[in-house]
């Protein structure tokens, strides 16, 4: 599936790809956008189901992955840095599963599965009842990750989000639906196929032991918590977060 997206910067400037988490859009990186796209070629994309993208028949990391893989086909990029914020860093990373990249950047996305599935188990009920009850239960999600995230930015992020019920049941599925250990399965799945750099950033510290986990599937990986920067930390410190990524691509690309 070709995604709505957004691509700017200069043409021969090293490509960046930017992947929205979930019930939000590519709009979510407008302020990264607006920095990267002086000296690089961003694409920004709509997951299928958000934004102005077409729904799709199934919502699983590869669907995503295929779609984001095939936009970028479509405009031309060779080997981008690929950065997924939420669910774009579950589609970051199975995206290294099905299109070339330069290295993978997760933004606050702890990918031990099994971890999230207790987090939902309280609100699964809610997400699967009336439409009150589930915009109620995703309004519950994402207030307790705000952080620090300046009033202005809460009001602008909280205007973008378009939660769909279906869609969001549809990306969760597996996470209802497995126990923890086939969840550690899938994600086994989606980690082998990461042979590149990965930097997994976080502003909500996903707990002590989670490096030795991550690095035990993905060898490479290198995590990073910036303590109380919450859910969104490249909207809570730009600047750093805009020259984290510098480093990072030099670091990949040489």
């Amino acid at each position: 599936m070709l995604l709505a997206h957004e691509l700017t910067g200069p043409e021969a400037a090293p490509p960046v790809v930017l992947i929205h988490g979930i019930t939000e859009s590519r709009a979510t990186w407008q302020p990264v956008i607006d920095v990267l796209q002086r000296d690089h070629r961003v694409l920004a994309v709509d997951l299928r189901g958000h934004g102005e993208s077409a729904a799709g028949d199934a919502y699983a990391p590869l669907d995503y992955a295929h779609d984001v893989a095939d936009t970028v086909a479509a405009v031309g990029l060779v080997d981008p840095l690929v950065v997924g914020h939420s669910l774009g860093g579950v589609v970051a990373t199975a995206y290294a599963l099905v299109g070339p990249s330069c290295g993978i950047v997760d933004v606050d996305q702890p990918l031990r599965l099994a971890g999230f599935k207790a987090a939902l188990a309280d609100l699964e009920p809610m997400l699967k009842g009336s439409h009150d009850e589930f915009r109620a239960a995703i309004g519950m999600v994402f207030d307790q990750m705000r952080g620090p995230l300046a009033p202005a930015e809460v009001t602008r992020v909280e205007g973008l989000r378009r939660p769909v019920q279906e869609v969001v049941l549809g990306t969760w599925k597996a996470v209802f639906e497995s126990s923890p250990d086939e969840l550690d399965t899938t994600v086994r799945s989606l980690t082998s196929g990461v042979h590149v750099p990965y930097l997994s950033l976080h502003g909500i510290d996903p707990g002590p032991d989670y490096a030795a986990w991550l690095q035990a599937q993905i060898p490479q990986a290198v995590v990073e918590v910036w303590p109380d920067h919450g859910h969104y930390p490249f909207l809570v410190d730009l600047p750093r977060f805009v020259a984290r990524l510098a480093e990072f691509e030099h670091e990949v690309r040489g």
